[in-house]
């Protein structure tokens, strides 16, 4: 290996970290105690401007929540931006499914898809998450999407925009499948609440189509 194929090596390893760490929406310094490293040392590793022991990855990997593996897999380098459907990590859940599209290094933005059997919900409650943009899409079928103290009924190409912030909830009162998008910018601190898609009966306030002509 030579010394610029080393330097790329330990720049896309940073990449990494920091992906992962903006993702888990964790301070340096956050990872860096949890770690017990220092904060300089991790900027610096996250920069690419110093390497690091195996020790120091497996800590820094138990911190992220991922496996050492993860953080050294330059797999990416070979099919960067390419995430394969058969790839894909999914969360099967009753009424409904989940996975992620967008994958570090993607830094920026987040990316996830879903899809709702009738009855599906993202769960009994509205939920929030950071405070980020947020682009709802509807790419198939049809969804009501409660929005603070609004409800709308969304349906295919239909999309929104709000606050991660505002309290949200996405229901199928239909009777057949939909499909949706969801995308944040930056990435939130936590998208756990979209990971409790289940079975719902749905609310009863009142209806808003997502256009004036529907």
């Amino acid at each position: 290996m030579t010394a610029e194929d080393l330097a790329a090596a330990e720049r896309e390893l940073g990449e990494r970290i920091a992906a992962f760490r903006e993702l888990r929406g964790m301070s340096l310094r956050a990872v860096a105690a949890a770690a017990g490293v220092s904060s300089s040392f991790l900027s610096q590793l996250e920069n690419g401007r110093t390497n690091a022991s195996i020790a120091s990855l497996r800590k820094i990997a138990v911190a992220l929540g991922v496996s050492p593996a993860q953080l050294l897999d330059d797999s990416s380098a070979h099919t960067r931006g390419v995430l394969r459907a058969a790839d894909r990590t999914l969360i099967p859940l009753e009424g409904a499914e989940k996975f992620i599209v967008s994958i570090p290094p993607l830094r920026n933005l987040e990316v996830y898809a879903g899809r709702f059997q009738p009855g599906g919900t993202t769960g009994p409650e509205p939920y929030v998450h950071g405070n980020s943009q947020e682009l709802f899409l509807v790419t198939a079928g049809e969804v009501v999407l409660e929005l603070g103290a609004e409800r709308y009924i969304m349906r295919t190409d239909d999309s929104i925009e709000f606050l991660s912030s505002t309290p949200h909830r996405v229901l199928n009162e239909s009777d057949a499948e939909a499909s949706v998008l969801w995308i944040n910018s930056p990435p939130t601190p936590d998208e756990s609440p979209h990971v409790s898609l289940h079975r719902d009966a749905g609310a009863g306030s009142a209806d808003h189509p997502a256009n004036a002509d529907q």
